[in-house]
């Protein structure tokens, strides 16, 4: 495989390749590519241990880096996934909080590594992008929810 020209690197404490092959099984367009092992040891491994891994997650190239504990994660960053139903926006966020995750708002959740994603349905995305008084009531509505239920937001947009 090719290596992309801009590729995003995620940092976990050791658990690259667990975490890659989660994401690689949850979302179509998704595949773990190689797993590369450290030549000797470095300041948070040993010679032998999984140093990186090159996987995409929804088309998106990535590698994952095992750099120890020093760096956590923050909703500074966040994969977002564009849902076209309900049936698949919960199945993704069921996936992700299912798995030792955790819920929080708006439609955003963290998967067991501290990794936010947001699972947005493109009925937000598009009301949202109607503007108006439409928007207004679907942002509103959203603000009120963990999980986007679609359904109340194309009420909320009807008014």
């Amino acid at each position: 495989m090719a290596i992309a020209k801009n590729t995003i690197c995620v940092w976990y404490d050791k658990d690259a390749e667990e975490a890659a092959r989660f994401y690689a099984k949850t979302f179509p367009d998704s595949a773990v590519h190689a797993v590369h092992r450290a030549p000797s040891d470095y300041p948070s491994g040993k010679a032998g241990d999984v140093l990186t891994v090159d996987f995409t997650v929804a088309g998106i190239p990535c590698m994952g880096l095992n750099g120890g504990d020093m760096f956590k994660h923050s909703e500074a960053f966040s994969f977002q996934i564009a849902t076209d139903d309900q049936a698949e926006t919960d199945r993704y966020w069921n996936a992700i909080v299912g798995n030792g995750g955790q819920e929080s708002a708006c439609g955003w959740c963290k998967d067991k590594w501290g990794i936010s994603w947001q699972i947005t349905p493109r009925a937000l995305t598009d009301a949202m992008a109607a503007g108006g008084a439409e928007a207004k009531r679907a942002f509103e509505a959203m603000m009120e929810m963990g999980k986007i239920d679609i359904a109340r937001i194309e009420a909320a947009r009807r008014g």
